[in-house]
């Protein structure tokens, strides 16, 4: 299994951050990791299409938001929170802090 690209932290630019968290399905995903120290790719993908979720990982991960590491078969994910905590002091808090919609607000998918 290939290993996955993750951008040194002091490269990360908070716009790309803002941008991969624009979207409500990587928000979910940032806040899943958030309350785990690590969860696989399956664990995240809430029913949705392979091909679609692979995108949104990889953009959380371009963006620096999540490390992912093979484990077997699978691929596993964690939040980068002390890395993004100390180049960006309390933006993850804060983004988190924020409640989610209202569930009745229908996904997106792109």
């Amino acid at each position: 299994m290939r290993q996955m690209r993750h951008p040194p932290i002091e490269d990360v630019e908070l716009e790309q951050v803002f941008h991969a968290l624009s979207d409500p399905m990587r928000l979910g995903i940032v806040r899943k990791l958030a309350g785990s120290a690590e969860l696989s790719c399956a664990a995240l993908e809430d029913g949705r299409a392979k091909s679609s979720v692979s995108h949104h990982f990889r953009v959380l991960r371009d963006s620096g938001l999540i490390r992912t590491r093979p484990e077997g078969t699978t691929h596993m994910n964690s939040l980068r929170r002390a890395e993004l905590d100390a180049r960006f002091p309390g933006l993850l808090g804060a983004v988190l802090a924020v409640s989610p919609p209202p569930c009745d607000t229908p996904p997106r998918d792109d």
